[in-house]
């Protein structure tokens, strides 16, 4: 494996790690700093201002990596994400706190430019591959984080965050001497129009071609908040399932997840093709969100575990099948796009699905699991809709 690999997919699981970081830590960390003790709106706040940046700077990030270059686009949302945690780890201040968390979803909209390099030092039939190990890195960091903010939290509060600057502060040291440009920006001018975030969304519905795999990308990332949003809840209402047979189950979960997108995809894409790949990885989806629709025992929670990481294949094989329709200098307008696409999904499919949840808890409690496989087979034309064909530009 290269060293710019290296350092990329460090910056991806630091990304992750800074996005999960947080929340053991949140409610103690809000109560330092406000004086009247209440957290409410500002605790709203902060979870809400991180997937609100993400979403409008993912595609801005890209489309100047597009004409400037991955490198100093990286770089600079390094230094960002390190001055960011900073701040957190040293300001009493409540506002601070918002400014800072503000900074942070900035930065980690360089998960666009990072997914834009892996696709320029990667030959398009290993695609697939490296995006399983780049999501295989995210849940990585989603483990750790956590755990991470848990232990050190318990320390000091702001230890986690000190910690954070470190880690990402020695990454953009091995940055700045290891990771060479993968690109040549196009050099094009700066205009007021690439750093509007809506330009790129309407840029990629010019491709008919995209049409499909947009809606696709859509529902993938509705469709995959469910197991995250209600697994906790789902749980302990079926299963009657503590807190430590909750947390047992997400460890393993995300163990298992890792290891298939590491492992699995590039192998199935080898021999399937990324569309194949792609079919696949829904099946055992749709069996997964079945079989947890009408589980009654508690081991059942455990055993379909398999099935779920199987059909993690599936999200890093659609990544590479939308850099194959797309010119190489327009991959990071793309991954950004794709990146927008997701943070907006990982906002509203959280909301729909628990409102469901909710809503039919009391008439029939796997609902939502079995409406979520409905959606898949209803997608099931636009997979087979999908063509191989030339990479097109705008």
């Amino acid at each position: 494996m290269n060293k710019a690999l290296v350092v990329i997919l460090a910056t991806i699981i630091l990304d992750a790690v800074g996005a999960g970081l947080i929340f053991p830590i949140l409610p103690g960390l809000l109560k330092e700093v406000s004086p009247d003790g209440d957290i409410s709106v500002l605790y709203g706040v902060l979870l809400a201002v991180y997937a609100a940046m993400q979403f409008v700077f993912s595609p801005v990030l890209g489309a100047l990596s597009d004409r400037y270059g991955r490198r100093p686009v990286m770089l600079i949302s390094m230094a960002g994400v390190m001055v960011d945690y900073l701040l957190m780890a040293l300001t009493p201040w409540g506002w601070v706190l918002v400014v800072g968390r503000t900074i942070a979803g900035i930065t980690s909209a360089n998960m666009a430019v990072g997914t834009a390099y892996i696709t320029d030092i990667t030959p398009e039939a290993q695609r697939a591959q490296r995006f399983g190990l780049m999501g295989a890195m995210m849940g990585i960091g989603f483990i750790i984080g956590p755990a991470l903010g848990g232990l050190l939290g318990s320390w000091w509060l702001r230890a986690p965050f000190a910690a954070a600057a470190l880690l990402n502060g020695l990454n953009l040291l091995v940055a700045l001497f290891v990771l060479p440009e993968s690109r040549k920006g196009s050099g094009e001018k700066l205009s007021w129009k690439a750093l509007n975030p809506v330009a790129p969304l309407l840029w990629l519905w010019e491709f008919k071609s995209l049409l499909p795999l947009v809606v696709v990308s859509v529902v993938f990332g509705l469709i995959a908040a469910v197991p995250g949003t209600i697994w906790v809840l789902y749980t302990a209402d079926r299963f009657g399932w503590d807190i430590s047979a909750i947390g047992l189950s997400l460890s393993i979960f995300g163990v298992v997840m890792a290891a298939s997108q590491a492992l699995l995809t590039g192998f199935f894409a080898k021999h399937l093709g990324d569309l194949g790949t792609v079919i696949l990885g829904v099946a055992f989806d749709v069996v997964a969100y079945l079989i947890m629709g009408f589980a009654d025992q508690g081991w059942i929670g455990y055993a379909v575990t398999p099935l779920f990481a199987l059909g993690g294949v599936a999200q890093p094989a659609l990544q590479s099948l939308f850099t194959s329709k797309v010119t190489p200098d327009k991959q990071g307008q793309l991954a950004g796009v794709l990146t927008s696409l997701g943070s907006l999904a990982g906002v509203v499919g959280p909301v729909l699905c628990t409102a469901l949840y909710f809503s039919t808890r009391d008439i029939w409690l796997g609902t939502v699991w079995v409406v979520s496989a409905v959606l898949y087979v209803l997608a099931l034309p636009l997979f087979l809709s999908v063509r191989s064909g030339k990479a097109v530009a705008a």
